[in-house]
């Protein structure tokens, strides 16, 4: 029997030749990211039972990114144990606070994630990393306790959804789009501890940025990870970040591999998408319902990304976000500030009357700088619309593509984006 590139990834590191879902693995870890939320508690568990070490200082990713710049007391001194660590232990990769930004997107820039690598963190949207062909996952606090201690985590071998994707979207349809109807069509826990693996020539002709959106969601459909096998897209991106392909395993699925189930998309019939409070799942074609929003957000490790930020420039250059109307852009890494900056997208931004705010998960989940009040109603390109996930339990929460986002901040209420061309307002 074939394996899917998740199978034999893990194989190349529990020291197996064949695996079979449901097998239980002791797998090596090439990488664990870590942040100033999850780490700390990780830490004490360790300094407790007397085994504060790092198995290797060199392998570890540490980017402070969810309440930073500190709001609160609470949150410096959960900073100032990480970078404390950090220095204590050596920790090589260290991306602080005005070097950084959310660490999914740091990551994925560095040129140290490869193709056939381990990755985990104490972060469920570390599955980000899959769209590079490696197997990468969040874990709870106590496994990530045991990956800095000795390297090695457990897993139940996961089974495989295979998700094809074919034919060309329609203008103003994006992968966000995309992968809300497929988790609409499956459900929240439709891939319940299952990899999500993505092919088809949609896929083939997707560019980085909108495979990571792709592979970010997918524990929004109770996924174990999503991942996008190695292709020449891959490759160059790798290349362009200093990493030549002789530096990384590529791994493909055999033709006989065995999947739990199979999804057919056709791209050219999803349209504009936005998943309804209060579960990623409860998609509708955008502006189906005039809703009017008090919030626009545009940002996360879903869709912060210098693409994202053009799609966004692109609906808002010569309009203004609507009266009542309080929109956020948060580029996802100082680099894409400075970017988007230097393309002139961030004068667009203020021009419109949007506030722009510094690199940082912490409107995505209601800790600080966009925090929702009572009844707020928002419109966001994050990745998930739970009862208080980004404030008070009364705000309702949209999930959309930046587009729509955009579009809906300009209209100040939910619309479909294909109603905004690129040339400026008038």
């Amino acid at each position: 029997m074939g394996m899917t590139i998740a199978e034999k990834i893990l194989a190349a590191h529990s020291g197996h030749t064949q695996l079979v879902p449901g097998q239980l693995i002791e797998c090596a870890t090439d990488w664990v990211l870590c942040h100033e939320i999850t780490t700390p508690a990780a830490l004490r568990m360790l300094e407790e039972r007397g085994m504060d070490r790092v198995f290797n200082p060199d392998q570890i990713v540490a980017v402070p990114d969810h309440s930073v710049p500190a709001m609160n007391i609470k949150a410096a001194k959960m900073y100032q144990k990480l970078k404390s660590w950090v220095h204590e232990k050596g920790i090589k990769h260290f991306y602080d606070v005005g070097r950084g930004g959310i660490a999914h997107v740091v990551l994925e820039n560095t040129g140290l994630v490869r193709p056939g690598q381990t990755l985990v963190s104490g972060d469920s949207h570390t599955c980000n990393a899959g769209a590079l062909g490696m197997f990468a996952t969040g874990v709870g606090s106590t496994d990530l306790a045991g990956a800095i201690y000795a390297g090695k985590v457990w897993f139940k071998v996961p089974e495989t959804m295979l998700i094809r994707v074919s034919g060309q979207t329609q203008p103003g349809v994006t992968p966000k789009d995309i992968v809300l109807e497929v988790i609409k069509r499956i459900g929240a826990d439709g891939a319940n501890y299952l990899v999500m693996e993505w092919v088809g020539d949609y896929i083939d002709r997707l560019d980085m940025e909108g495979r990571f959106t792709l592979t970010n969601m997918a524990i929004e459909a109770g996924g174990k990870t999503g991942i996008v096998g190695v292709d020449d897209t891959t490759r160059a991106y790798l290349r362009e970040r200093g990493v030549e392909r002789g530096e990384y395993t590529e791994y493909a699925s055999d033709a006989d591999a065995s999947y739990k189930v199979v999804i057919d998309i056709d791209a050219s019939q999803v349209e504009p998408t936005v998943a309804y409070p209060h579960i990623p799942s409860n998609g509708r074609v955008a502006g189906s319902d005039r809703i009017a929003v008090t919030h626009a957000y545009v940002g996360s490790c879903t869709n912060g990304r210098i693409g994202d930020l053009r799609d966004v420039a692109r609906i808002l250059r010569g309009r203004k976000v609507a009266d009542g109307v309080q929109m956020i852009v948060v580029p996802a890494t100082q680099a894409i500030w400075k970017q988007a900056a230097q393309e002139g997208l961030l004068e667009i931004f203020v021009d419109a009357g949007a506030s722009v705010s510094y690199p940082s998960c912490g409107a995505c989940l209601g800790m600080h700088s966009g925090v929702l009040g009572p009844d707020d109603i928002c419109i966001s390109s994050s990745n998930r619309n739970f009862v208080g996930r980004m404030g008070d339990p009364s705000a309702q929460i949209y999930l959309a593509s930046p587009a729509t986002v955009a579009a809906s901040a300009v209209a100040g209420y939910i619309s479909d984006p294909r109603a905004y061309n690129s040339e400026a307002a008038d």
